[in-house]
């Protein structure tokens, strides 16, 4: 959610030592328009964005690991996180890097910092690239692959990515194989890394209509996970795939935004234990925002996940990992989950209890205002259910309203703050082992200053 927002200041540079026969030589109008030219080809900007985030939450905190009660449901912190960013540009070639650290204040060292983005990227005059490095990856409204910047870490990827962009169609294919470290011998066993896929493989396709206000995606993406164990003869090292595929689809005329996605899941997913199972997974959704001014308007949505079949879980206690003959339960992948299933991503970002995934049903609806210049508030009304048949427990997993407000101080200072108030219901304390869930609550706020501190033309 932080935003980057840049100022210019050009510097123009010229050579004060003229050689005899540049002084002799007369400048046209022309040739002093070559200059200016020659002079503008590269461009250098140095820019820093700094976040300050903090929550406080009361309940919704799972029992420990032995299956008593939390001893204290309450729990507040501070967050930083201090980004450099460097950008430079030519006719033909971009480069990027950002250098970032986080940390939760009052933590010692500095194990956090590290290189978020750093990419250089080649383009051709016909709309042909080429990018190579880490990058923060965005698709589409970010369901299935977004950096989930709310997360303050946010997610990147090391990655090839190339593609044409042009008369209203882009297309690109992403590559990546990634290792635990730069080993000679048994260096193709991936453990433990930055990200928890080996490879992967996407394709995405969008296109814009022509003079009408709509655009539509396509993606495909193989995912290979590493299972077994390195050495093990029982259970020998190997590279499991699965597919997603769908598309996102999105209608926007003058006051009106309608958008609606549908992915598939298939193949094999990889679990903690290094072992592997089928899986058949969907996920549909659809939403409308009306705004007939930007002062006002309003929001109605659906989502769906689809779940595991239930697996009976004792209450209060524990009967060991469930064993379904395939998984059942969606997994968002690389989304922005919290645009999308509460601001708190309070169902993937925690996990449920025994490994089980229930699915997601989630109904919202919204009012978006502009009360005064520079601040716009929010206020959004979910019903949550589980997707799965729970066999005597009700679906129906609670209800939350979340309310949320940012104000613009500058173009580079802004102020964003939410409050979520939860009522579960005794399948939501029963699925999350702890009746702390039965009443929750968060406050989180984020300051983001994100100026830009050099530019020049060279």
């Amino acid at each position: 959610m932080a935003l980057l927002l840049a100022s210019t200041v050009c510097f123009a540079q010229t050579d004060s030592v003229k050689t005899v026969i540049e002084r002799e030589k007369p400048h046209s109008a022309l040739d002093s328009g070559q200059e200016q030219a020659r002079q503008d080809v590269n461009k250098l900007r140095v820019g820093i964005d700094f976040l300050t985030h903090g929550e406080m939450c009361g309940g919704g905190l799972p029992r420990s690991a032995d299956g008593s009660k939390s001893t204290e449901d309450r729990s507040s912190f501070l967050f930083g996180r201090f980004r450099l960013n460097v950008d430079y540009e030519r006719p033909g070639l971009q480069a990027h890097a950002t250098i970032q650290n986080k940390a939760v204040w009052g933590m010692s060292g500095n194990q956090a910092l590290n290189l978020y983005e750093g990419w250089v990227k080649m383009t051709a005059k016909n709309g042909l690239f080429a990018q190579l490095g880490r990058v923060a990856l965005a698709y589409d409204d970010e369901r299935i692959i977004g950096p989930n910047d709310f997360a303050t870490a946010a997610m990147s990827h090391d990655v090839l990515r190339v593609g044409y962009e042009g008369h209203g169609h882009k297309a690109h294919a992403i590559l990546a194989y990634n290792q635990t470290g730069d080993q000679v011998y048994s260096g193709s066993y991936y453990d433990n890394g930055a990200q928890y896929y080996k490879t992967l493989h996407t394709l995405w396709y969008h296109y814009d209509v022509p003079k009408f206000p709509l655009g539509a995606s396509l993606l495909f993406m193989n995912i290979g996970q590493q299972t077994g164990i390195q050495g093990s003869e029982a259970q020998p090292p190997k590279t499991e795939y699965q597919q997603m595929f769908g598309g996102y689809v999105n209608f926007h005329p003058k006051h009106l935004t309608v958008e609606g996605s549908y992915y598939r899941q298939t193949g094999k997913m990889a679990n903690e234990y290094k072992q592997s199972s089928p899986i058949k997974a969907w996920l549909c959704s659809a939403k409308a925002t009306v705004k007939p001014t930007d002062k006002y308007g309003f929001t109605l949505g659906y989502d769906y996940l689809s779940g595991d079949e239930y697996v009976p879980v004792i209450y209060g206690g524990t009967m060991g990992l469930p064993r379904h003959a395939e998984n059942g339960g969606f997994a968002p992948l690389f989304g922005s989950r919290n645009k999308f299933y509460g601001i708190m991503d309070y169902f993937y970002a925690s996990a449920y209890t025994q490994g089980f995934t229930p699915g997601l049903q989630n109904a919202y609806v919204g009012v978006l205002g502009k009360p005064v210049a520079k601040l716009n508030c929010s206020a959004t009304y979910h019903y949550l259910a589980v997707a799965t048949d729970l066999n005597g427990l009700n679906r129906t997993l609670g209800y939350s309203i979340e309310l949320q407000a940012a104000y613009q101080f500058s173009k580079d200072i802004k102020l964003v703050a939410g409050y979520t108030q939860m009522r579960g219901t005794e399948t939501m304390d029963r699925l999350k082992q702890g009746n702390t869930s039965k009443n929750a609550r968060w406050g989180w706020f984020s300051l983001v200053v994100s100026p830009s501190i050099f530019t020049t033309r060279f």
